[in-house]
């Protein structure tokens, strides 16, 4: 193979999955929501969640995106924005839960997303996380915004997992006082949750081997820094 590059090229070894000593912390997940609504769907199934996986021993931090400029319009100084850097970067997984408008995940969603940046120097503070998407509609069951959403997961380097949870004629599920009602809407988000602290717990303490590339072993830290932290996109 005249192309490869043997200095860099290392053979995967199932030993390097294992960690010599395992993390003990509770996983550490934190939940994003698409609506600034009053009563707002996502935000009440976020909550539902956030209660679940604090039943299940996670340590689990909500990001409200009220005041949260749209990316570009504030600089990154800005206290919003420091708030939710700081937070993906404590975290060890995420929750993304979006309304789909139009066919499509929100613009508040989106712009959150946005706001995390895929590289803070040496740092990128998405890589290797995990991630569950959920979604609500208005309306008959859709996947559109979850399926965006994975798609952005993967754009992120995250380590999305299989099972996903889509509430549909959301406005039905949920008592006055915010809980949502039992149905096997619900049995699916605590699937998607119990799946999403297995999948984090399995992966944090070997997550920088998995997003070890070849190809990025090749490059310099100048090189690398350079080519993720362009401005002029």
């Amino acid at each position: 193979m005249p192309h490869l590059d043997e200095n860099c090229f290392k053979i995967p070894q199932q030993n390097l999955l294992t960690p010599k000593l395992a993390s003990t912390h509770p996983p550490r997940i934190l939940m994003l929501y698409g609506s600034l609504r009053e009563r707002s769907y996502s935000k009440l199934l976020t909550l539902e969640a956030s209660r679940l996986l604090k039943a299940m021993g996670a340590d689990v931090k909500v990001f409200d995106p009220l005041n949260l400029p749209q990316p570009d319009a504030a600089p990154d100084t800005h206290p919003k924005v420091q708030e939710l850097r700081e937070l993906a970067a404590w975290s060890e997984g995420m929750v993304w839960c979006s309304p789909e408008r139009h066919g499509a995940m929100t613009g508040i969603m989106k712009s959150q997303i946005d706001w995390i940046p895929l590289s803070l120097g040496a740092v990128r503070p998405t890589q290797g996380k995990t991630l569950a998407v959920m979604e609500v509609s208005g309306g008959s069951q859709s996947f559109n915004a979850v399926n965006q959403m994975r798609i952005l997961g993967r754009w992120m380097r995250m380590i999305t997992i299989p099972n996903q949870s889509s509430v549909a004629k959301a406005f039905l599920e949920f008592e006055e006082d915010g809980r949502m009602k039992p149905s096997a809407y619900y049995d699916r988000m605590v699937d998607v949750m119990e799946e999403l602290v297995k999948f984090t717990l399995l992966t944090r303490d070997s997550s920088s081997y998995l997003v070890d590339r070849y190809s990025e072993r090749k490059e310099s830290a100048d090189e690398l820094s350079k080519r993720v932290n362009q401005k002029a996109i």
